[in-house]
């Protein structure tokens, strides 16, 4: 089994570890109950990251990200972890724009991403996790969720397709999965992309009005609108539930696509640097050794 040498999630930098505190739905120190825990609480147009003007916020997202591919490199050489990084939220959130913002840098070798959509027939004849597990992380690998696991405690709670003991009881098996993954040397980053429903109507419109972004509207999208409170209200229960020390969630304030990708950039970065990565040590006899 691969053990981590130490919690991945307790950065070097001690502002940003603070800062990164006050987006988590943690109440252990709060002193709060989890049914305490509401979004409304947490500002979608807030930007805690930015450092300075939008063009500022921009060119420091290009360099994070262009400093992420080396040590991407590393990572997938290093072997010792694998990286499952989860993006999830409502429709328009932009989980696709974080994957080419923040992570569009990383070379390809080693890094991959999975859109996940409705089970097929197939996936349905297994238990819901049966087909996340399939796409998780080997060694070295990078593997970016559009959507996740929670997806199936979101829709079946919105719709009642599950009663409330299944609910609560496929929390405790998202939670042990994860707990699973990570005991075998799996870092889970779950950003849940927190957006208004003034901001969502703006981007559902934008879709629209441009012809060339119509491949991206579904009338689907409007039903779930629909149900936006009932949405919210499955957010506020999963995510304090499956909150834990070895899988948090981040809420990252979405409104602006730009600090949204900052932010997210920011946290990989960190987290990356704090597993203290190296490439492995080479056969001793190729010091010695001449290309003739």
């Amino acid at each position: 089994m691969t053990q981590q040498q130490s919690n991945p999630f307790d950065i070097d930098n001690k502002a940003t570890r603070e800062l990164w505190k006050k987006w988590q739905p943690d109440f252990r120190e709060k002193g709060k109950d989890k049914g305490d825990f509401k979004l409304a609480d947490f500002d979608p147009a807030a930007k805690p990251f930015s450092k300075g003007e939008k063009a500022d916020n921009k060119a420091l997202i290009e360099q994070i990200a262009e400093q992420l591919d080396p040590l991407q490199q590393v990572f997938y050489a290093d072997r010792r972890f694998k990286l499952l990084v989860i993006l999830q939220g409502m429709d328009t959130s932009g989980k696709d724009g974080t994957a080419r913002g923040v992570f569009g840098e990383m070379s390809p070798l080693g890094v991959r991403s999975v859109s996940w959509k409705a089970p097929t027939e197939l996936e349905r004849s297994h238990d819901y996790l049966w087909r996340i597990h399939q796409q998780v992380p080997g060694a070295g690998e990078v593997v970016i969720f559009n959507r996740s696991q929670y997806e199936d405690v979101l829709v079946p709670v919105v719709n009642q397709w599950i009663t409330p003991e299944q609910q609560q009881a496929r929390y405790e098996h998202i939670n042990q999965f994860e707990k699973m993954l990570t005991d075998n040397g799996t870092v889970i980053l779950k950003f849940m992309l927190h957006i208004s429903k003034d901001e969502q109507k703006k981007r559902l419109q934008e879709r629209l009005d441009d012809p060339s972004k119509h491949w991206k509207f579904d009338m689907g999208d409007i039903e779930v609108r629909k149900q936006w409170d009932q949405y919210q209200r499955a957010y506020e229960q999963l995510l304090p539930a499956t909150h834990t020390a070895w899988a948090p969630w981040t809420i990252v304030p979405a409104d602006s696509k730009t600090h949204r990708n900052l932010m997210i950039a920011t946290l990989t970065k960190e987290v990356l640097e704090n597993l203290k990565l190296q490439y492995p040590e080479g056969d001793p006899q190729l010091s010695h050794f001449t290309v003739e």
